[in-house]
Formats: C-alpha cells, structure tokens, sequence
C-alpha cells in the first residue's frame, strides 16, 4: 500500500522555481521524519498534469509552482488535507491556499516568489494535523 500522504507538485519544464521547489521537496522527504508522504509531479505542459491542475480547483495558473496535500481516506482514495487559517496569512501570506493545505507562488514583491524549507515543512505537519 501506498503512503498515507501524498504531495501534488504543479510545474514546468524549464521554470528555475519549479526545479527549486522540487528539490527542496525531495530533500525534505528523504528524511526519515517524512516517509509517510509521497510525492507527484504533475507537468503542467502535459494533458495528465493539466487535469490534474484543474481537478484541484483551488490553484491560480499565474502562480506556479504549486503544491497541495492529499490524505488517504477510510476507501483508500486521496483527498485535498484541509488546512487550518487561523494564522496562516502571518505565516505563509498570499502563498497559503485557502482551505487546503498547500502552497503556490506569491510573486508579489512580499513574495518574492520563494516557496522557502520552513513554508514547506509546516504545509506538511499542517497536511498531517
């Protein structure tokens, strides 16, 4: 059986954020503390990962990189892991999504554009909550 969490990463090839993004992921995740997540990167000049983009429903095309959460259910299937507001605005800004736990990019000058380590690590404990 699969693990109980699964992160979707929403990219393309050739953005320099979503390459960051991803190896960022994929270092978190080599950690013992996180192997209870997977990751799917979902490619989003391919059909499959435009789909994908677009079953998520919450996520701004203007704002890649992207992640969301999923958490297994009771059937076995993935669900988006709700995420928690309450303060969520002084910790991640407008890169927070509303209502599930994930991250896409802020490119405001607030922003940056930087989904950082620590940004990405509390999305996951969030996921796990």
């Amino acid at each position: 059986m699969s693990k109980p969490y699964r992160i979707q990463v929403f990219g393309k090839p050739g953005c320099r954020k979503c390459s960051v993004l991803n190896q960022r992921l994929d270092k978190l995740l080599a950690a013992p503390e996180w192997q209870d997540f997977e990751k799917e990167y979902c490619d989003l000049e391919t059909e499959e990962g435009l789909v994908a983009f677009c079953e998520a429903e919450v996520l701004n095309p203007q704002r890649v990189p992207a992640m969301r959460c999923l958490r297994r259910n009771d059937s076995g299937a993935f669900a988006p892991a709700a995420s928690s507001t309450d303060g969520a605005e002084k910790v991640f800004g407008k890169s927070h999504l509303f209502g599930v736990a994930g991250l896409q990019t802020d490119y405001s000058g607030t922003g940056r554009g930087i989904l950082s380590p620590k940004m990405i690590q509390a999305v996951l404990e969030e996921a796990r909550d």
